[in-house]
């Protein structure tokens, strides 16, 4: 089965969009529960996708991925961004360890999303013949695999990205004052990981260990779930 770019569209367009603005809304949701009022204030704790849509990191990006993807024939990491959302770190109660739980929040949002979508699977297993299966079958792997992706990505302890922020919280004030500093430099060590291929050599084996997991939770065979995942990235 091979799908052209306008089915691969409709099948990652909900998927892509909700791993996103979820991941940022729940940035939001963390700061304001351990004292930071600013996102709520400004609006950004909503699940309403279109308070958190870049125009560019979450819908250009993306979709100038997918078709070039499908263009050279095979898959690749799929990612976006949203609207980041506004936190002063300052106002939490404890600024510096309850950033670490403003930092997860996203990632967590993200497994949390993971682990519906391989729900999805599940129902259109269940479905079996009906018209609606394959395609929310595709859909939901798109979205396991998604999910993944971004926690895998957002876990790297590099700063701004939230395992940073994590790992900022934990280390003693020296080292994490060292870690914060190489924050504006953070975008360009992430690239240079990208154009090495070290990127995918890092995040792989953790993105594979979540698809794994979504799966085994929901008594889906891993097989099964790749198969599918090799429908929607070739």
């Amino acid at each position: 089965m091979e799908l052209n770019v306008i089915q691969k569209i409709a099948i990652f367009a909900i998927p892509v969009i909700f791993a996103i603005t979820l991941h940022e809304a729940a940035h939001g949701y963390a700061a304001r529960r351990f004292g930071d009022r600013t996102a709520e204030m400004m609006g950004r704790i909503s699940l309403n996708p279109l308070r958190h849509i870049d125009p560019v990191g979450t819908i250009l990006v993306p979709l100038v991925i997918l078709l070039l993807s499908k263009l050279a024939g095979g898959g690749g990491i799929l990612f976006g961004w949203a609207k980041p959302v506004p936190v002063n770190f300052n106002n939490l109660r404890r600024p510096k360890q309850d950033m670490l739980w403003v930092a997860a929040a996203g990632p967590g949002a993200n497994l949390v999303m993971a682990l519906f979508w391989a729900a999805m699977v599940k129902f259109a297993f269940a479905l079996q013949a009906t018209p609606f299966a394959m395609p929310l079958a595709l859909m939901g792997a798109a979205g396991v695999f998604i999910n993944a992706v971004l926690m895998a990505l957002n876990l790297l302890p590099i700063p701004p990205l939230d395992g940073g922020r994590i790992a900022v919280s934990l280390l003693p004030p020296r080292a994490a004052y060292g870690l914060a500093r190489i924050e504006p430099y953070g975008l360009f060590i992430l690239l240079a990981l990208l154009f090495t291929g070290l990127l995918g050599v890092i995040i792989w084996p953790l993105i594979l260990a979540l698809i794994s997991l979504a799966a085994s939770l929901f008594a889906i065979e891993p097989v099964e779930l790749l198969a599918l995942l090799q429908i929607v990235l070739t």
